[in-house]
Formats: structure tokens, C-alpha cells, sequence
């Protein structure tokens, strides 16, 4: 940060641009491991038109710029590895427009998925992508998040139509529309999800909603092992049974669970589920997934019928990191996923576990198993470099496995800092082709430096 690109900065911000050591700090920490990292200021814009100022500046000065939404991502996204600012995009926070016949909501970056399903609840409408946290919809995006309900109605990369993008010379970028479908050009809409903010800020976001389901029921039911389990979530998804959610917790995720919120779980694994539609279809499904766990020897199954019932079963398990932390006080969190066939998940979870165990760490295991996703949270005392290292080859391992048995190193954690260095084995050249595309978008390599492709001198 030059002293000419702070007094530029200055003058289009005024107080919303600070280099308070508390406000910087507050920028610069993770959810998870990794050292805190601030940046050296920290702006609030309001408008797009803003967005594009700074950008302008920044590159003007070869200031790095992270985009930052609600701090709840798990891989060092928003660290500013590299100094400049970090752009708080917290007060571009409207619902723009709401088109009930089209089912589509335009907002702004900062609002929350909560935030909009509240302005939607009157409409019958609902955002569905649900990643746990209470995420800012711009973060999400950038990070193509998905979540418990992924498994009936997608990512964010089949619930995005259009999205405004401001790139790193203050080029304003409008991509998609709102038609419900396209074949004109490059998709520069899917290219900007999952992007990571390395490509262009995010200023604005056309959504597709869907209709309040009449009927939902939830349940929850314990297994004597892990293996049946998982054997339970194939049998369900190979039968075409309709599941709006689909959670795996293992025996120590149950643990946390009773001691963090005080219920009495059997300490086994479990599955949480979720059935949506009409009172007829959401019965129906549930019955034949009644009949399946039966079959596999499920127990303790109960139902979880009404909306005050539903909210505390799934509020639990968004809580589960914070549980699981405080299984073990005091520790950090190395939190890792991969995404694998549905066919392979078993033999995935197993041999994960038994990498845990071999070496010696407390690592519960959960996921969205309903589409092959699930994740390890490895618990560490800080600044024990022993336990980080036997961490991170259960990572490094639990990477691998997911690429050999034809599947991804992450499911939804994305990339950041924390899984950049496997993205050569899963990508290979196409990594390079990533770093080309950066390249041509932003040149100077000001946005988000340091994560998701290649430095600019790698091979």
C-alpha cells in the first residue's frame, strides 16, 4: 500500500476506509488454522460504481485487493497473503428486486442466504443453497458453495443466472441474464463462480428461487457402524428416493453434539434427513426410506415433524464445528473435504477413518453424503507442530484417495490457500490454462494473490 494509493483511497472513502489495527485484525483471521493475516486497510464500498473506483486505484498502484463477504470460509480465502486491502462488501446489503412469476430474486453481494429467505417469506419463495454458516450471498458465489440441500437442489453454480462483476481495471462486466437459458458465447457466469474473487468483485447476483415446499418432515436414526451407514445413504440415492437433505455424522460428531447441546443421541452414527414436497409425495418418500433403514438394521429412528422440531435438529448440526471444538478445548480446527462417486463413499469414509486413527488424532467425520461429499475436522492443539503435521498428511492422503477413486479434493471448501497445492494432480495442465485465464483478466495479479492458480513464474 503506496501512500499515494492510501490518499486516493482516502478521498473516495473517507471513514470508510481504515487502517485501525482493529479493523484490520478483524480481516485477517480464519475460521480455521491458518495464521491471522490482516491486510493493511480495510474499505466499505456502497455501490458498484465505487467498487470500480477502487479497482481503478488499486491497480493504478498494484495494490492487492481480497474481496471480503462474511469471514466463514475454511481455506484462507479472504487473507490477505500478499498485504493491500481487504474490500468488506458488508453494506452492499439490498434486495434489489424480487420477480415472483419469473421465481428470481437480484441482490447485492452482502446479503445473507438468511437475510434474503426472510424478505422472501411471504412470497412462497425460498433461496435454497445452504452451506451451514449464515454466508454472504456474494461469498457464495465466489466460492460456488453448496450445503446440506445440495443433493436435491444444487449448488450455487445451478442457482446463479447473472451476476455483475467489477474487474481489476474498473471494468464493469455484466454476465448471463435472465432468461432461463442461453447458448450464446462463453459462460462467463459459471467461469466467475468459484472464482474466489482471483477474477472479478461480485457486485451484484441474479438467483433462481424455488417454491416453499407444502410439506416437510425431517428424521434422524442411529447405525451400529460407520460402513452401514453409508451403505444406507447408496441404497437410498440407487432407489430414487427424493431426499432434501442428507447428513452423515460418525460416533464423535454424536459425542460433541450431546455435550455441546445437551441432548442424549445414541453415540453411534447417524444419519439426518429431510423429505420436501407435497403432504402426499413427502410421506411416501419417507415410508420407503423407513423400509430401507429398516432393512440395514437402523435404530433409534424418530421423526421430526414439526417446524420447531426441524429448526433444532438441523440448528445442531450447523453447529457441529463449534461442537466439535469444544470436544477438545482449546484446540484449532483443521477442517478438510473431498467429493467422491456415490459408489465409492464407503470404502472413502473407512479409510479415512482408519487414516485418522493411525495417526493418533481426534477427527470426527460428517458430510452431505447424499452427493458423495464429507468432511474431516481434525482437531489440534495450537502450536503443536507435531499434531499439524500428522494433520496434514491425513489431508494430503484424504486428497489423493479422492482423485484415485475418480472424485474431487474438494466438494465445497473450495481452494483458498489451504488446497491450492493439489490442484496440479487434479487439473494438470488446465491448472495452467486457470493461471492463463487469471493472466488475461487481470494482468497485474492484484486480486486475491496467492490463491488458486499457479504464481506467475511456475512452470
Amino acid at each position: 500500500m503506496t501512500p499515494e494509493a492510501l490518499s486516493a483511497l482516502t478521498a473516495l472513502l473517507g471513514q470508510r476506509l481504515s487502517t485501525s489495527r482493529a479493523d484490520r485484525e478483524a480481516h485477517g483471521h480464519s475460521e480455521t488454522w491458518f495464521a491471522p493475516t490482516p491486510p493493511e486497510a480495510v474499505a466499505w464500498p456502497e455501490t458498484t460504481a465505487e467498487v470500480s473506483e477502487i479497482l481503478k486505484i488499486c491497480s493504478a498502484h498494484r495494490v492487492p485487493v481480497v474481496a471480503f463477504g462474511a469471514g466463514s470460509s475454511l481455506e484462507g480465502h479472504t487473507l490477505a497473503v500478499q498485504g493491500g486491502i481487504s474490500l468488506d462488501m458488508g453494506r452492499m446489503n439490498r434486495v434489489l428486486a424480487v420477480h415472483g412469476a419469473d421465481m428470481q430474486a437480484v441482490v447485492q453481494p452482502g446479503v445473507t442466504r438468511e437475510a434474503l429467505n426472510t424478505e422472501l417469506r411471504a412470497t412462497g419463495l425460498f433461496f435454497p443453497v445452504d452451506p451451514g454458516a449464515n454466508a454472504s450471498l456474494g461469498g457464495m458465489a465466489a466460492t460456488r458453495a453448496s450445503g446440506t440441500t445440495t443433493v436435491r437442489y444444487g449448488s450455487m453454480r445451478a442457482n446463479v443466472l447473472a451476476l455483475e462483476v467489477v474487474l481489476a481495471d474498473g471494468r464493469i462486466l455484466r454476465t448471463g441474464s435472465r432468461a432461463a437459458k442461453t447458448s450464446s458465447g462463453y459462460d462467463l457466469t459459471a467461469l466467475m463462480l468459484g472464482s474466489e474473487g482471483t477474477l472479478g468483485i461480485i457486485t451484484e447476483l441474479t438467483l433462481r428461487l424455488h417454491g416453499q415446499p407444502e410439506a416437510v418432515s425431517a428424521a434422524v436414526c442411529a447405525f451400529d457402524s460407520l460402513h452401514v451407514a453409508v451403505e444406507t445413504v447408496m441404497a437410498t440415492i440407487q432407489l430414487g428416493i427424493g431426499m432434501a437433505r442428507m447428513e452423515f455424522v460418525d460416533a464423535a460428531v454424536v459425542r460433541a453434539f450431546n455435550l455441546y447441546a445437551g441432548v442424549q443421541m445414541p453415540e453411534k452414527p447417524h444419519l439426518l434427513v429431510e423429505f420436501n414436497g407435497s403432504p402426499a409425495t413427502a410421506a411416501e418418500e419417507a415410508r420407503r426410506f423407513g423400509e430401507v433403514v429398516a432393512e440395514m438394521g437402523g435404530a433409534d429412528f424418530s421423526w421430526a415433524t414439526t417446524a420447531e422440531a426441524r429448526g433444532k435438529l438441523w440448528k445442531m448440526r450447523h453447529a457441529a464445528y463449534p461442537a466439535c471444538l469444544a470436544s477438545r478445548p482449546g484446540s484449532v480446527g483443521l477442517v478438510t473435504d473431498i467429493c467422491v462417486p456415490i459408489s465409492r463413499l464407503s470404502e472413502a469414509v473407512e479409510q479415512t477413518r482408519d487414516d485418522i486413527a493411525a495417526e493418533g488424532l481426534m477427527g470426527p467425520i460428517l458430510g452431505h453424503v447424499g452427493d458423495g461429499n464429507f468432511h474431516a475436522i481434525l482437531l489440534l492443539a495450537p502450536d503443536n507442530a507435531d499434531e499439524m503435521a500428522r494433520a496434514k498428511r491425513v489431508a494430503a492422503r484424504m486428497a489423493e484417495r479422492a482423485l484415485a477413486l475418480g472424485g474431487t479434493v474438494t466438494g465445497e471448501h473450495g481452494i483458498g490457500i489451504g488446497k491450492r497445492g493439489y490442484m496440479a494432480a487434479e487439473h494438470g495442465q488446465g491448472w495452467q490454462v486457470m493461471g492463463a485465464i487469471k493472466a488475461a483478466l487481470d494482468p497485474l495479479g492484484i486480486l486475491n494473490p496467492g490463491k488458486v492458480v499457479p504464481d506467475r513464474d511456475a512452470p
